[in-house]
């Protein structure tokens, strides 16, 4: 999968992110957690981890467990439980790496793509946290057609710095146009929403031009869904920073 093909899914799947915000917050967290997991299963294989399978196990329990978690928290903070998740898929990554019969090469490499597999995975839940604050789908919306638009723009070949600029100033145009019409966001909030979800969209496109692992499949799905979920928490905590 070619890497502007990427980013128009990309693109998609933020554009279904916000559509499920407005239809409804049950609906947001299924896609979410349908997110984490194809991310967990693809995760392993981008990074090439020594031991997929049980990268794969690791990632999917700490990610879907920390969606999961966050969907049943009542009140603020939303988050609070999450670290918990995350902390007991950390030392559930050790576990993994105990139960392995192969001598156990590339020990490091495992347990660091391991554990950086679910911490990104787990930030998928800011999108259900997000969805639950006080300005509702408006921030999701605002954030997620950022990502929309940014993505979709980082698909045209510029190259360089000029791609970086044109894709964070897309992204920050979306987002202050979608903050303009949301209830309770403004174009202010939008415009920082959109830079912060831009310049990560440009970062990652830019990081994995020329991966030798996107050639399969599965690492090519987890890469283009890596902004999807990052961008959850990033939306989450600008929100709650600038709208309280």
């Amino acid at each position: 999968m070619d890497v502007s093909t990427r980013a128009v899914l990309t693109a998609v799947l933020g554009a279904v992110v916000a559509g499920s915000a407005v239809l409804h917050p049950m609906v947001l967290a299924a896609v979410v957690m349908l997110l984490t997991l194809a991310l967990a299963h693809g995760w392993p294989r981008l990074l090439e981890l020594p031991v997929p399978l049980g990268a794969f196990v690791v990632i999917a329990l700490g990610g879907a467990g920390g969606v999961a978690v966050v969907a049943a928290t009542h009140g603020q903070p939303y988050l609070r439980d999450l670290p918990v998740v995350v902390a007991l898929a950390v030392l559930l990554t050790f576990v993994n790496e105990m139960a392995r019969q192969d001598g156990r090469p590339r020990l490091l490499e495992s347990v660091a793509g391991t554990v950086t597999g679910v911490l990104v995975a787990a930030a998928g839940a800011g999108w259900i946290a997000a969805v639950r604050t006080p300005a509702g789908p408006g921030l999701v919306v605002t954030g997620a057609m950022a990502l929309a638009v940014g993505a979709a723009v980082s698909a045209v070949p510029f190259g360089g710095w000029v791609a970086v600029v044109t894709t964070a100033a897309t992204a920050m145009m979306a987002g202050g146009a979608a903050g303009a019409v949301m209830p309770r966001m403004d174009p202010v909030t939008g415009v920082l929403l959109g830079l912060t979800v831009g310049v990560l969209v440009a970062v990652l496109h830019s990081l994995f031009e020329r991966v030798p692992s996107l050639r399969r499949r599965s690492a090519s799905v987890a890469a283009l869904v890596l902004p999807v979920s990052v961008s959850g928490i990033l939306v989450y905590v600008v929100g709650r920073v600038l709208l309280g």
